[in-house]
Parts: structure tokens; C-alpha cells; sequence
């Protein structure tokens, strides 16, 4: 039924102004619109709606991941901008911050301006 349809993806903030610098110049998102309930980007063709709300509860759990080509180069652009990847204990990361999964799949974690655990994901 909704395959035809595109998927919106959507997080909250209670620092609009953090996450627009955050979402537009450090993540390079393009905004589209602000509105008093939104900041709206486009991340390549979808749509990331960041709602304004007086709190936010970030959960314990990635809440949007982009897929990149090069994970290595991303994340080290995106540190040179000051976003800090995560580490967990547990998981064996690089010095990087990135998680090499046994699929060959590689992972890196950072969050925003509100605690939203956001990922990169650098397909086998």
C-alpha cells in the first residue's frame, strides 16, 4: 500500500537554533522551511522534519542513519567540524569511533544538539 509513497522521516528539538546550524551547516542538510512547529530539510530527496517541542526525550536507539559511500572520509569531515562520535563499550571501535561489523558492514554513532542518537552506515 505504500510503497508507491515517500517516507519522512522526523526528530524533535527543544533548541531550534542549535539544530538548524547543526542540521544545515554541520550536516549540510538543505533547509527547506522553518515554520513555528519545524525546521524542514531535505536529505537527498527526503524529507527530515526536526519539530520544535518544549522538551525531547532522546531514546536510547539510532533515531535516523544516513547511508555513505565513504564512512572514513565523513566522519572525519564531520569531526572537523566538531561532531564527536560515541563510543559503547562493548562494540570494538576504531580511533575514529567506527564499528567494523562482522558482515563487513562499518557503523559510526554521534548525536545532536537535543542527545538524538544519529548514525552513518557504510554498506559491505
Amino acid at each position: 500500500m505504500l510503497q508507491q509513497s515517500h517516507i519522512v522521516s522526523f526528530t524533535a528539538t527543544s533548541k531550534p537554533e542549535d539544530a538548524r546550524t547543526f542540521y544545515g551547516d554541520v550536516l549540510g542538510l538543505d533547509l527547506i522551511e522553518e515554520t513555528p512547529f519545524a525546521i524542514v530539510f531535505d536529505s537527498n530527496g527526503v524529507i527530515l522534519r526536526v519539530q520544535k517541542a518544549e522538551r525531547v526525550q532522546a531514546a536510547p536507539y539510532t533515531s535516523i542513519g544516513w547511508e555513505v559511500e565513504d564512512i572514513v572520509a565523513i566522519v572525519g569531515k564531520l569531526a572537523a567540524r566538531g561532531v564527536a562520535f560515541e563510543r559503547f563499550s562493548g562494540i570494538e571501535q576504531d580511533e575514529a569511533g567506527i564499528w567494523d561489523v562482522p558482515d563487513g558492514t562499518r557503523v559510526a554513532w554521534f548525536k545532536d544538539p537535543d542527545g538524538n542518537l544519529l548514525s552513518l552506515c557504510q554498506p559491505a
